[in-house]
Order: C-alpha cells, then sequence, then structure tokens
C-alpha cells in the first residue's frame, strides 16, 4: 500500500480531455482532484490517497511537500513551478519535473539531497512570465502522455533505489521528428534557491 497526494484547485473542461486521460466525459465540471481519486480508487483501491483542492501557497505548499517522499510537477506554469521547486530545495525532497507544449516536452530530475544536483532555477533562473500554457498554445496529447510515463519511471526509480534518476540530465523530446535530446545541467554555486543548501 502506497500513499498518493494529488494537488489541483481546477475543474475539469472538456478540452482537457485529449491530454489528461485520468479524467473523461463524465468528470466535465468536477474537481480535477475529486475525479482523479475516482478514477485510482477503481484502479487500485489500496492506496492511500490525499487530497488537496485549493491553491496552495507558501504555508499549506511546504506543509504539503514536507508530508511525501518525492514531488512530481506536472504544472503547466513558470510561477508554480520556481513555488514548488524551492519548496522541494526547502525540505530536501527530490522533485521530477516534466513539461510539454505543442510539439515539445522535457524532463529533469532534480534532488537537493545531493551536492552535485541542481534545482529548477539553476535551468531557468527567472524564466519568462510571458510564457504560454499548454491550453493556451495547444499541445498534442500523446506528448503529455509520454512525459508523464517518464516522470512515473524516474519517480520509481528514486523510490525504489535502482537505475540512474535523471539528476544534472534534461531530456528534450521533439515530437514532430520523433527525436530525443539529452544535456547536461550543472548545480549553480550562485543559484538564488539551492546555492546555500550545499554551503
Amino acid at each position: 500500500m502506497g500513499e498518493l497526494h494529488l494537488a489541483d484547485f481546477d475543474t475539469v473542461d472538456v478540452t482537457n480531455l485529449q491530454r489528461q486521460i485520468i479524467h473523461d466525459s463524465h468528470s466535465v465540471g468536477k474537481s480535477k482532484v475529486d475525479s482523479a481519486i475516482e478514477r485510482l480508487s477503481a484502479i487500485n483501491p489500496e492506496v492511500k490517497l490525499i487530497a488537496h483542492r485549493s491553491a496552495l501557497d507558501a504555508d499549506s505548499l511546504a506543509a504539503a511537500i514536507d508530508a511525501v517522499d518525492l514531488v512530481l510537477d506536472c504544472s503547466d506554469n513558470f510561477g508554480t513551478r520556481e513555488a514548488v521547486n524551492a519548496a522541494c530545495v526547502a525540505a530536501l525532497k527530490p522533485l521530477v519535473s516534466g513539461a510539454a507544449i505543442r510539439l515539445e516536452g522535457q524532463l529533469s530530475v532534480f534532488d537537493p539531497r545531493r551536492a552535485d544536483s541542481p534545482c529548477y532555477h539553476c535551468l531557468y533562473g527567472h524564466g519568462n512570465e510571458t510564457e504560454l500554457t499548454c491550453s493556451e498554445a495547444g499541445v498534442i496529447g500523446p506528448l503529455v502522455g509520454l512525459v508523464g510515463s517518464l516522470q512515473a519511471l524516474e519517480a520509481l526509480k528514486l523510490l525504489a533505489g535502482f537505475g540512474e534518476p535523471m539528476v544534472g540530465r534534461l531530456l528534450l523530446v521533439d515530437a514532430l521528428t520523433s527525436r530525443f535530446r539529452e544535456l547536461r545541467v550543472k548545480r549553480d554555486p550562485g543559484c538564488s534557491v539551492c546555492g546555500a543548501t550545499h554551503d
């Protein structure tokens, strides 16, 4: 038996269905968390499911992350990713980060328990606040499933302690050409989020 914490303040929309396959047409209008819990309970009633149905502020985000062994970030905006990253660094919890937009996906693992691990901020800095979300720019459904499956694989490797997690590596997925490319990512000693963690 395991435990999953699900956090989302949104409701299911018909436009979600082509890429968020945990929901179906009967879930439209329901809380995404409630819809996901209903589906997951049907698949495996032995898993304990904890719901976070409202937007998490700094305190509630810190408490939610403190209660888990690792975090999967499946959000679609930079502000949320930065907040989740900072909370994971503060709590020394591994973060499996995945993103997809249009025909491009990416995946990396940030593990603040390791002195050689960068964090999300090391990679993206302050980012670009004008970035579009996948609901605004569009994304092809199978790409989201591919990135999500890779995130699940990385989470299992971290939890069970096997294989080589993608710490310090960024996987780029080009769905248009079906090509994968990997980049090395180094920790920034001057990073304002994780720079002091290992000093």
